[in-house]
């Protein structure tokens, strides 16, 4: 056997070619995508998307090839943009990798042109995949000189035609708006005429901007306000070099609904990617120490929507109290003699009194038939004692008797005090537990736990959530009246309860009668 050198000649079929680019980019709008972003590594300030039914083209402004930059940009897997990752005009981050995609274009397209001018350099190349297929061994593909344009200036122009399925636009501004750094500077992508632009949220704003030993995380999550909720596009986009890789959900997947108001975008051009740049390589110190930082940041987040929830839900409770108490109010009016809160002196300025209950009322409020009703908030009253000068003997200092202290077991708690003379009732509308009592009182204050499942069952509807708080508050009043003679203070109840609502049963008596 001779000792001579000899040589295995490697040949790879074209139809593998394909069959990798097809396998690269499952989705062949994402070539649309690929092509774009080639506009954007060659420093182009414009790129025109047209969708038709027969073709796609794709032109752009950006330095062109010369015929070293067509070969370069026809050879499979260059290693071009990784020798050279930043683009020499703008010192853009160059995003494209694998030059394999104008293959894989032949999957959704019988026919891919490119047409390029640079300086004095002009020419189109033909990629037809039929006749590439038929030329066998051979890999060369026809160019063609052209005279330069001079109105169009350096550019390149790729066109697909024979398209094999149909494309819609809205799917193309969609994909682009995702898959592009449309935000970068002195960049712009038009579709069809329409200039494609990143999607604004409206909702709560949370900016993120943290560091990694790798590099820095930034961008920003949203929580959608709660009619926008969606399952749609949930979770938050992770971009790298401004072009979305996939989305992510975190630790999201168990908050149930409310993972479908959490929106946003994170870029971390650090992450390492897979090779058909759908996903990161999650066994890399750059993910990990990712991951773990973007777990804080949703810790974050989950105490924005906690707070906001919280907010929200609070508007309701204060609507609703608010609305129970004017109720109770006017059916204590209509039944004097059920009041715990003593004589009002009448006809003083700022009074109303009828029999032996008045209420507090200011001028304007009279005029509008409101009542006092005092909005306290989450801080608790002042413990400044009050003087008890019924009991207080002639020549004798009056005994002082302390007011009962609110006590607030969360931040959220709503509070209302309802004045009656220099009397008055507090409702405090606070999260006891699910197991605490529905409602308690201490001294004047009346505490209606939030968490019991009978009040979230009611609160979830406008009219039972003012009625089930009116209950608790007659209910608390007419003990007060007479703790001692607790099936009386239930029939005072009743009554209370009855001309509260009153007006609501004559409205729907009134409604019933007019259907019938």
């Amino acid at each position: 056997m001779s000792n001579e050198a000899s040589f295995l000649t490697i040949t790879v079929d074209k139809s593998h070619i394909i069959t990798i680019g097809e396998r690269l980019y499952e989705q062949s709008i994402e070539l649309i995508r690929e092509l774009v972003n080639n506009g954007y590594d060659a420093d182009a300030t414009r790129v025109d998307v047209t969708v038709s039914d027969k073709e796609i083209v794709i032109a752009d402004n950006g330095e062109g090839m010369d015929i070293d930059g067509l070969k370069q940009y026809f050879n499979v897997g260059s290693s071009e943009k990784l020798r050279n990752p930043k683009s020499p005009g703008f010192g853009r981050d160059r995003i494209g990798q694998f030059g394999i995609g104008k293959f894989a274009s032949l999957a959704a397209a019988s026919r891919f042109e490119v047409t390029t001018q640079k300086g004095i350099f002009a020419a189109r190349v033909v990629f037809d995949k039929a006749r590439w297929i038929e030329a066998g061994d051979s890999w060369k593909i026809p160019l063609t000189l052209l005279d330069r344009d001079t109105q169009r200036g350096d550019g390149t122009i790729v066109r697909l035609v024979g398209l094999k399925r149909a494309f819609k636009p809205e799917d193309v501004i969609q994909r682009i708006a995702e898959g592009v750094p449309i935000r970068a500077r002195d960049f712009a992508v038009y579709v069809n005429r329409y200039r494609v632009t990143s999607r604004m949220l409206a909702g709560n704003r949370i900016p993120v901007m943290d560091g990694t030993p790798y590099g820095i995380i930034h961008g920003e999550i949203v929580i959608l306000p709660a009619y926008r909720a969606s399952k749609e596009d949930m979770g938050i986009e992770i971009k790298v070099k401004g072009v979305t890789v996939r989305r992510e959900l975190f630790d999201m997947v168990s908050w149930g609904k409310a993972a479908t108001r959490i929106r946003g975008e994170i870029n971390a051009d650090f992450l390492p990617l897979t090779s058909d740049r759908s996903g990161f390589i999650e066994d890399s110190p750059e993910y990990r120490s990712f991951f773990k930082v973007m777990e804080k940041i949703i810790a974050e987040v989950g105490k924005a929507y906690k707070q906001l929830a919280s907010e929200r839900e609070n508007r309701s409770v204060n609507r609703a109290v608010k609305e129970a108490l004017q109720r109770i109010h006017n059916a204590l009016l209509l039944n004097p003699e059920f009041s715990p809160f003593g004589v009002v002196p009448l006809a003083e300025e700022g009074i109303q009194g009828t029999g032996e209950t008045g209420v507090e009322i200011t001028s304007k409020k009279k005029e509008e038939n409101e009542i006092n009703v005092e909005d306290v908030g989450a801080m608790p009253p002042s413990d400044s004692d009050e003087v008890d000068s019924t009991v207080a003997a002639e020549g004798e200092k009056p005994k002082k008797q302390c007011k009962p202290s609110l006590k607030i077991a969360t931040p959220n708690a709503v509070v209302k005090r309802l004045k009656f003379g220099d009397a008055g009732v507090t409702c405090c509308l606070d999260h006891l537990g699910e197991d605490g009592p529905e409602c308690i009182t201490e001294g004047t204050i009346i505490y209606i736990n939030r968490d019991h499942p009978l009040y979230r069952r009611e609160a979830r509807k406008k009219d039972a959530h003012i009625l089930n708080i009116a209950r608790l508050i007659t209910q608390e009043i007419s003990l007060m009246k007479d703790p001692a003679n607790p099936r009386e203070a239930y029939n005072r109840q009743s009554k209370l309860l009855r001309d509260a609502f009153k007006e609501v049963d004559d409205k729907i008596s009134r409604r019933k009668k007019g259907k019938s």
